[in-house]
């Protein structure tokens, strides 16, 4: 079977002496994306020995192993093949799965939604109606914690940072910053603007993975009323049944 698409231009980059980035290089973004999430996912069920990691972002993937087993030419030649599979084969096939987060706009929850209404010109709840609109896809996880990030609301324009970062954003923290949204799993400092608050536990500590999502699946944000998120505490972030 023969890939059905234009394969995806990439280059490979060695990044000190126990990695390599591999960068997706055309102008579609999507499939940037898909195709450094896809390697990433052939990668880790391939399995190479000496390379014990393979880490996706937006349209780059860190590739890391162990120089004292392999060497940077074996993994990039390793990397290459699983390029040539993918554009074979097609990217895997798996059925994202669907969050419901609620959230709690505005107040003590969110701190920043007055300023994020401000810079946008719009009214605040114009800002949590665009916050709600859509469902996200979860692009990749980052700090702290396997936050999820994702691309963000239909704003008019880009939310700036923090001047000065908070030096504690709770868990559960809902934010934006630039074109992009993410809520935090656990208490970090930060500089993303918080607009509301899940009462919701994203990470925990007991369970493995940590948090309940990967990149692909997709998350929804809802409104509830303050005197509702005492009755979601307690309760984990689940996908839809």
């Amino acid at each position: 079977m023969s890939a059905t698409t234009t394969p995806t231009p990439v280059e490979v980059f060695e990044s000190g002496d126990a990695a390599l980035r591999v960068v997706a290089s055309s102008p579609d973004s999507e499939a940037n994306w898909s195709t450094v999430h896809s390697l990433a996912e052939w990668l880790e069920a391939a399995g190479a020995d000496g390379v014990h990691g393979a880490v996706p972002t937006y349209d780059s993937l860190l590739v890391e192993f162990d120089p004292g087993v392999t060497s940077a030419r074996q993994v990039r030649a390793f990397v290459l093949l699983g390029l040539r599979q993918l554009d074979f084969i097609g990217a895997p096939a798996r059925a994202p799965r669907e969050f419901s987060v609620p959230v709690v706009y505005g107040g003590e929850y969110g701190p920043d939604l007055e300023r994020v209404a401000e810079h946008e010109q719009l009214p605040v709840e114009e800002i949590i109606a665009l916050h709600t609109a859509k469902s996200y896809v979860i692009r990749c996880l980052g700090a702290p914690a396997g936050s999820p990030m994702m691309d963000g609301p239909d704003f008019p324009l880009p939310v700036p940072r923090l001047k000065d970062p908070r030096l504690s954003v709770p868990a559960g923290a809902v934010a934006v910053a630039g074109r992009q949204a993410v809520i935090a799993p656990a208490v970090a400092p930060g500089g993303w603007c918080v607009i509301g608050q899940t009462p919701l536990t994203v990470l925990d500590a007991t369970s493995e993975p940590l948090v309940p999502y990967v990149p692909g699946d997709r998350l929804r944000f809802h409104q509830i009323r303050p005197e509702e998120f005492a009755g979601y505490v307690g309760r984990k972030l689940e996908a839809a049944r």
